[in-house]
């Protein structure tokens, strides 16, 4: 699954933490024993078309991070932090220590303009170990994104590295737009532009395929 939003939306992240793990629970009691349920999440934010992990340490934040093609995994962030996780609320705790890290600057339109794309990505593995039974595991990923908004530079009056910033961030909105577009063309079966910025190659396996999407636009 994958929810994109344009500004963090703190309720709808704490529901739908607190639903994934009360469905864990339920699925693995109802499946019975040697079936358990773990969770995973990283953080990352997309900046001037770089990848920074939001999770690591003080000195490895400055870093950024490669994104490659597994042929298991399909996209991977090399070197990203990923934290075991039990309840949604460690979860809400990793966000907002992640959203601390984020880049935000002062422009003309806000004085805390989000410069970055972020997403919370949380992996849920789903084991069975029942006896005289090879593991059978099935694996999901929940893809939570905060959409910098769109900008023009004669509203915000961006100059220089801000201007860079906007522009970036008008790239990646454009690229996901340019992909959503050709995966809903139902009659045009062609090429999808994931490639076209960091943010589309990341998201490839969770905007096509058998992923269920939902944006969510706060105006």
């Amino acid at each position: 699954h994958t929810m994109i939003g344009t500004e963090e939306n703190p309720g709808i992240m704490v529901r739908v933490m607190s639903d994934l793990f009360k469905y864990s629970v339920s699925a693995a009691s109802k499946m019975g024993k040697g079936v358990y349920f773990k969770v995973t999440a990283s953080f990352l934010e997309v900046y001037n078309e770089n990848i920074r992990d939001l999770l690591g340490s003080s000195n490895s934040s400055d870093e950024y991070l490669d994104l490659r093609e597994d042929p298991i995994k399909g996209p991977v962030v090399a070197g990203i932090t990923e934290v075991d996780v039990y309840t949604s609320g460690e979860i809400m705790k990793l966000l907002h220590q992640g959203n601390a890290k984020r880049s935000q600057a002062a422009t003309a339109a806000n004085e805390v303009s989000s410069r970055s794309h972020a997403v919370l990505q949380v992996t849920v593995e789903n084991r069975d170990r029942a006896p005289g039974v090879v593991d059978s595991i099935k694996v999901g990923k929940l893809s939570l994104i905060d959409l910098a908004g769109s900008e023009r530079a004669y509203k915000t009056d961006n100059t220089g590295q801000r201007l860079k910033e906007g522009a970036n961030i008008n790239r990646s909105l454009l690229a996901l737009g340019n992909c959503i577009t050709a995966l809903a063309d139902k009659k045009r079966q062609g090429h999808v532009p994931f490639r076209d910025s960091k943010m589309t190659r990341l998201l490839k396996d969770s905007l096509g395929g058998n992923c269920r999407t939902v944006m969510i636009a706060n105006i």
